[in-house]
């Protein structure tokens, strides 16, 4: 395909996602499907078009003269304002180009040429379009973030990067860094375990790691720097005892095995045994012998109750943390998609809490940067099970992140977030609750 026809086809799938509310990824993958001419290099080409314009949809469209993303041409006016502003294009290369392509967009009109080469300036847009967050869900942003939402809210417009957690099972970060020298894999600047692959722009791609021996030998495992991060401030010690009890793919799962040295148990519970399948091999993979998968229903722990030393509560939530990976989620986004995953929160945090021993702790985190799926579950929790008490965990970061690096947001001096703006990670909270222990 030639450029003009990528373009084109981005402006297609982003008609199916705004008209029809389809996810991203089913969009492009049902695009693909519809044209299996186009080789990998257009897919992902016309993907990156597709995710950075997601990324910044309010900010582009309102620049635009668009004040509504349902009306007509606003999915070719977001492509055309990406394309400016975000590939370095010009009116004077878009036109050649779609001159030259049959397969390319209709040719400009005045209005369009007019709105890209000058247009509204974006310093006179309402922050919620200057931070690209959806209007309806900016109150409860601004109350996490205050004069920071903006900063906040525009951190998450950049491309992600690729974070790797080094297995340190069978390797270490030097030895990893040698094998990815060539990816451009550097040491992450605040997971100790951590290496990073830069993203790129435009028709730039992440390599594709899963492909590479040094992955599929075990020595490094695909996870954000925040989820290190928490992963490492649950703080697990070998010979402990501990239930990972959303535990999904298993990603902190591994995470834990490794910190813990195999040393221990690890009992790794998911509601959705669907969810719990890839976790089989990926022990094997990462050589983690101390992890147990316990499949569902929730009466297979039952044994378990009163006995863990730690539990990791990585509670179901909106993902806003995660938006800069997955922009087209920010604008799907509902209050009834807020409130179901506040109400599964309260009911996983009480289904845990059995499972604590006396004097052991209850590890609750999100990749969510709203303050209801967080402190405020938090302390409601605190509310109702006056046996729990809130640590802070301060001290477990200042020793195994340090002092002298980024530092995350506390909003009570004890619970942290982390996010794109202050630790250049993903969007993460963390909590950790004390049971206290009755005296005798």
């Amino acid at each position: 395909m030639r450029h003009g026809g990528r373009i084109q086809a981005a402006i297609e799938v982003l008609e199916d996602i705004i008209e029809r509310r389809t996810p991203a990824a089913h969009a492009l993958r049902d695009w693909g499907k519809a044209h299996r001419f186009a080789g990998s290099k257009d897919r992902a080409c016309i993907g990156g078009i597709v995710f950075d314009a997601l990324r910044r949809k309010s900010s582009t469209l309102w620049r635009m003269g668009f004040d509504d993303e349902e009306d007509t041409g606003a999915a070719r006016a977001l492509v055309l304002g990406t394309m400016v502003w975000g590939w370095d294009e010009s009116v004077d290369s878009l036109t050649t180009t779609f001159t030259e392509d049959d397969h390319a967009p209709a040719a400009l009109t005045k209005d369009e040429i007019a709105a890209l080469q000058g247009g509204r300036d974006l310093v006179m847009a309402p922050d919620w379009i200057r931070a690209d967050i959806p209007e309806w869900i900016w109150p409860a942003f601004t109350n996490n973030f205050g004069d920071n939402a903006v900063a906040e809210g525009q951190a998450m417009l950049a491309r992600p990067p690729l974070d790797l957690r080094v297995n340190t099972l069978k390797t270490n970060r030097k030895a990893a860094l040698a094998k990815l020298k060539d990816f451009g894999g550097v040491a992450a600047e605040l997971s100790p375990v951590g290496v990073r692959i830069k993203a790129g722009t435009k028709l730039d791609r992440l390599p594709n790691i899963q492909s590479d021996p040094v992955f599929l030998m075990g020595e490094v495992e695909i996870q954000d720097e925040g989820s290190q991060i928490v992963s490492l401030m649950v703080d697990a010690k070998p010979g402990e005892t501990v239930l990972d009890y959303c535990a999904g793919g298993g990603g902190k799962t591994l995470a834990l095995a490794a910190d813990m040295n195999n040393e221990g148990k690890i009992y790794a519970y998911d509601i959705d045994k669907r969810r719990l399948a890839p976790l089989y091999a990926r022990t094997q993979r990462a050589g983690a012998t101390n992890v147990e998968v316990v499949q569902p229903p929730q009466n297979n722990l039952k044994k378990h109750r009163g006995s863990m030393d730690r539990v990791l509560v990585d509670a179901p939530c909106t993902g806003s943390g995660t938006w800069r990976r997955h922009p087209d989620a920010k604008w799907r986004l509902s209050l009834s998609t807020l409130e179901l995953r506040m109400a599964e929160q309260k009911t996983v945090l009480d289904q845990a809490k059995q499972y604590v021993r006396p004097d052991g702790l209850l590890i609750y985190v999100t990749c969510s940067l709203f303050a209801e799926e967080n402190e405020g579950q938090v302390y409601a929790f605190l509310e109702d099970n006056k046996d729990f008490e809130l640590l802070s965990s301060g001290e477990v970061w200042e020793d195994r992140i340090g002092t002298k690096k980024a530092m995350p947001w506390s909003e009570d001096g004890c619970t942290l977030t982390m996010t794109p703006a202050s630790t250049d990670t993903d969007g993460f909270f963390l909590a950790v609750m004390r049971k206290i222990k009755k005296e005798e």
